[in-house]
């Protein structure tokens, strides 16, 4: 297996990475610049940029508006998008309903719902967590029933809905049946964010951001052309949908461009007299870290070779989303550290820490959620001990 890459490759990440400087406007730029959130607008900014040079949806196949790309240069893209703090696009509509609709989706839903996906003229959100349905999904009870006349009525709760203040549609997992096994009763429904009996209520999270949501479905009146797939049959397009979710958590990228951070704020804390990089047992954390970093992209290299060949993701994908969690969070935790009583407070006054450091505590609460979303990572190790070490399951 080759894990290097050619010649055309390189040129062609140099491209990229040069693109993405020119194209970024200056206050996108500033906030990339010291690792700061950005606000939905400035997402859906840079989602338009992206969409305006054609590069919006590279993982998409070409008749859909994907750029053709290999799988390798799909990878440099995300890995150079990572590097450089631009703000996350999205992933709901264009990685994950976009790709099920092309897959799974009739020819009038992808006519309909697809290009608005690309433009970024309706912006999605994910109907899958409930109150007693996280990690177990398929005991959730939201309901969809069968009026009689050509639509279903929801009825239920989500929750962990990130962003449904603002979506304009959310693709949901609903029973519809309970008779049998509880995977065998549910369905895949796209349901209009703005229907009547819809209500989404926002959750200030630890960070300072209202990134969750609660929703709730009130008799809403969901037409039966919005569902995907066969009825009942929602359990192997939400199975297929997570694959996907999961291996984009290795996030690779993001933790280089961490851990290039804590190597600066180490340059320039003084302790004892001397910078904190200088310190050896910081040196070392660094460079252990580091390692584990780098297994963790070779593994990714691994899977994207595996691609190049045409194969799908597997359950290889539990093994990139443990490891690319952990050592986010680790990489946050070593930040926290340097930056010592500095790090005690996330709202200070402007000039009471450096405007790099500014977003390392917020950024170090929200990453603990990194090993629950994307299925938790002890469901990960779960499916490791099943689908690759093959051990029983009782």
């Amino acid at each position: 297996m080759d894990l290097s890459f050619t010649r055309e490759h390189i040129a062609f990440r140099d491209e990229v990475r040069a693109w993405i400087q020119q194209a970024m406007p200056p206050a996108i730029r500033a906030k990339a610049a010291v690792g700061a959130s950005f606000d939905m607008d400035e997402v859906m900014q840079w989602h338009r940029i992206l969409y305006e040079k054609g590069w919006v949806a590279p993982h998409w196949p070409k008749e859909y508006g994907g750029t053709g790309w290999d799988a390798t240069r799909r990878f440099l893209f995300r890995e150079e998008l990572e590097m450089s703090g631009a703000p996350n696009l999205s992933p709901f509509g264009l990685s994950m309903v976009g790709p099920l609709l092309i897959q799974f989706g009739s020819d009038a839903q992808k006519a309909r719902f697809l290009p608005k996906i690309l433009s970024g003229e309706e912006v999605w959100c994910q109907g899958y967590s409930e109150p007693n349905a996280g990690s177990d999904l398929a005991s959730l009870q939201c309901r969809a029933d069968d009026d009689g006349a050509g639509h279903f009525v929801v009825n239920g709760q989500k929750t962990w809905t990130t962003y449904a203040q603002y979506a304009d549609w959310i693709f949901c997992l609903v029973r519809t049946d309970s008779s049998g096994k509880k995977q065998e009763g549910i369905s895949f429904l796209l349901i209009d964010m703005k229907s009547p009996g819809v209500e989404v209520r926002p959750m200030l999270t630890i960070a300072g951001t209202p990134a969750f949501c609660e929703t709730f479905f009130d008799n809403v009146v969901v037409p039966k052309e919005n569902l995907v797939g066969p009825l009942h049959g929602g359990w192997t397009l939400a199975k297929a949908l997570l694959g996907h979710e999961r291996t984009l958590i290795a996030a690779v990228g993001d933790s280089r461009r961490m851990i290039r951070k804590v190597k600066r704020i180490a340059a320039r804390t003084m302790a004892g007299g001397r910078r904190l990089l200088d310190d050896p047992g910081y040196r070392a954390r660094i460079a252990r870290l580091e390692v584990k970093l780098r297994g963790l992209q070779m593994a990714n290299y691994r899977a994207l070779a595996g691609a190049q060949l045409g194969r799908a993701p597997g359950p290889e994908s539990s093994i990139l989303k443990i490891r690319g969690s952990e050592i986010l969070q680790e990489a946050y935790v070593l930040a926290m550290e340097v930056m010592g009583h500095n790090s005690l407070s996330w709202f200070n006054e402007p000039g009471v820490v450096s405007d790099e450091e500014q977003p390392v505590a917020p950024g170090f609460n929200y990453a603990r959620a990194t090993t629950i979303y994307g299925g938790t990572n002890e469901i990960q190790r779960n499916v490791i001990a099943k689908l690759i070490l093959g051990l029983p399951t009782r």
